[in-house]
């Protein structure tokens, strides 16, 4: 640790009273940098006043593999401390459950991913998340999606692409007045988006579990001119080289108006969705278990694969529940995907209504507002199965995993 005595002493107290060891105590954080390979730790503490927090003391932590913990007492605090791409950020006076949280979540286990896209030349992940009309749970998929990959220490942004009711934003308790995937749209079309420029029309969605960025999407439909399908796939570019993984929220309809118009130029309603579909690595496909949702997916899915590759496509059946498709649900669901599309490989989310409807209140994700939902649990399957690449074999004898200390430090692209 590295903090000044009026907060060292009541952290250090709460450190030792919920089980934690803490082996070094600096008083400033040219000490904590110098200290901080040898010493083995798992985690450090600092405090962001100047004379603690420093791009040094940064690189030391990203070269030991060690998790950096910033507490600030004020917003320029903050501030600074987020400019040095610092992800892990606690107020002074947090409660200890977001130092426990901080502390304890999900180590970053593949050491090779320490460098930026930009510096060795790698690229993100891009997802996209689909469905038909009706409401099969696209935004709420979405969320949860970006929430469990950033949880596991990746660098996520979930952007709100949907040009007919755009939904992220008052999901998660985030202001939309300057809708930030259309801000980040019109200056792709400018030339002018880069790395600096998406964390500035973007949102941080600050969480002890794993903190993501948000491109909001429109508030009002009347806007979707300005998500033309060259603009959407320059955007989705940038955040491919910015994000491990890019989670697009996208709309239901596919229609393409180029059959129906004799312009080829004019600006398209759904470019947005067809854009972000194909250029996604992976596409999440949802509906609703009920007899009505599952005859619109059926229909919609048959357009979809008109779109992308079937290998690109994870069906996802939400809301799964006996009142609507009788006993065995999933059993039931799932031969009807097989019998009337052709569909062998299927993910089931049951229905949680309370747990959603405590998330939503709460503007929370499923893993913060409710840790121990079946739904949540589905998810978490989901992103590990379809998404997340597989684990490495891991090698006999103990070995310390490096720690997400923090986001990546915006460079303007060229």
């Amino acid at each position: 640790m590295a903090l000044p005595p009026e907060l060292g002493g009541r952290l250090f107290g709460d450190l030792k009273a919920h089980g934690h060891e803490a082996v070094f105590h600096a008083s400033n954080g040219a000490d904590l940098t110098v200290a901080i390979g040898p010493l083995g730790v798992d985690a450090a503490i600092t405090s962001a006043r100047v004379g603690y927090l420093s791009a040094s003391l940064l690189a030391a932590c990203d070269d030991a593999g060690v998790r950096l913990i910033a507490v600030v007492e004020s917003s320029a605090e903050r501030v600074a401390a987020t400019n040095l791409g610092l992800a892990e950020i606690i107020q002074a006076d947090a409660p200890w459950q977001e130092f426990h949280a901080a502390l304890t979540a999900t180590p970053w286990e593949s050491p090779t991913r320490t460098a930026s896209p930009e510096a060795s030349g790698a690229n993100g992940t891009v997802i996209a998340v689909w469905g038909p009309t009706g409401a099969p749970g696209r935004t709420s998929l979405a969320i949860n999606v970006a929430a469990e990959l950033a949880a596991q220490g990746n660098v996520v942004v979930l952007a709100d692409a949907d040009t007919h009711g755009g939904a992220v934003a008052p999901a998660l308790g985030l202001l939309d007045e300057a809708p930030g995937f259309a801000a980040a749209c019109r200056l792709a079309g400018a030339g002018g988006l880069n790395h600096t420029e998406l964390e500035r029309v973007g949102q941080r969605y600050r969480s002890g579990h794993g903190s993501f960025w948000v491109l909001t999407g429109i508030g009002r439909p009347s806007r979707w001119p300005e998500l033309s399908a060259e603009r959407v796939e320059a955007t989705i570019g940038q955040c491919r080289s910015f994000a491990d993984y890019t989670v697009i929220d996208t709309g239901f309809s596919l229609e393409n108006d180029e059959e129906i118009s004799s312009d080829l130029f004019v600006p398209r309603r759904n470019a947005a969705t067809i854009a972000s579909l194909r250029s996604a690595d992976r596409v999440l496909a949802v509906g609703a278990a009920d007899p009505v949702a599952l005859s619109r997916f059926l229909r919609a899915h048959v357009d979809l694969l008109d779109t992308v590759e079937p290998e690109r496509v994870s069906v996802v059946i939400n809301r799964l529940r006996a009142g609507v498709v009788g006993s065995s649900p999933g059993s039931q669901v799932a031969h009807t995907l097989r019998r009337f599309g052709g569909i062998a490989d299927v993910s089931l989310i049951p229905h949680d209504p309370a747990a959603f409807d405590a998330a939503l209140l709460a503007g929370q994700t499923l893993r913060e507002g409710a840790g121990r939902s079946p739904a949540r649990a589905a998810i978490t399957a989901l992103v590990a199965e379809h998404i997340l690449p597989p684990e490495p074999a891991r090698a006999p004898g103990r070995r310390r995993m490096p720690f997400p200390r923090r986001a990546r430090v915006p460079q303007p692209s060229s």
